[in-house]
C-alpha cells in the first residue's frame, strides 16, 4: 500500500524557517513525481514544487528564493525548506506522487497519491 506521511509542521514568527519531512513507502522505483502543495483556509489548493527521480525540480514564482524542495532517495523522504516565512504562508501543506510522464507538474489533478498533511502556522 501506498503511503505517504508529512512532519515538520508547526508554528512559527515571520522570519522564520521550517523543514517539512514527506516519507513514502510501498512506492516502487520506477520514476515519480514527487510535489509539495499547501492549501490556505478558504483557498484553493496551490501547487509549490516538484521534483522528479533525477532530482530536477521546479518552483512557483511566488515562493522561489525562500521555498527549497529536495529529496534523500536512500530514505524516501521527501523535504521543502522554508525559509524567511510570512504570516500568507499559513496553511495546510501536502505532499504527493505521481508516476512521472517525463514532465511533472504543479496541478493537483495530476497527482493520484497524498499524504494527510502538516500544518504551517506563521504570526505576525
Amino acid at each position: 500500500q501506498k503511503q505517504l506521511v508529512e512532519s515538520g509542521g508547526g508554528s512559527v514568527e515571520a522570519g522564520g524557517s521550517l523543514r517539512l519531512s514527506c516519507v513514502r513507502s510501498g512506492f516502487s522505483d520506477r520514476n515519480y513525481c514527487m510535489a509539495w502543495f499547501r492549501q490556505g483556509t478558504g483557498y484553493f489548493r496551490e501547487g509549490l514544487a516538484t521534483i522528479d527521480t533525477s532530482g530536477a525540480s521546479t518552483i512557483a514564482a511566488n515562493v522561489k528564493g525562500r521555498f527549497t524542495i529536495s529529496q534523500d532517495n536512500a530514505k524516501n523522504t521527501l523535504y521543502l525548506q522554508m525559509n524567511d516565512l510570512k504570516p500568507e504562508d499559513t496553511a495546510m501543506y501536502y505532499c504527493a506522487a505521481v508516476l512521472s510522464d517525463g514532465h511533472c507538474y504543479r496541478t493537483q489533478g495530476e497527482y493520484r497519491h497524498w499524504g494527510q498533511g502538516t500544518q504551517v502556522t506563521v504570526s505576525s
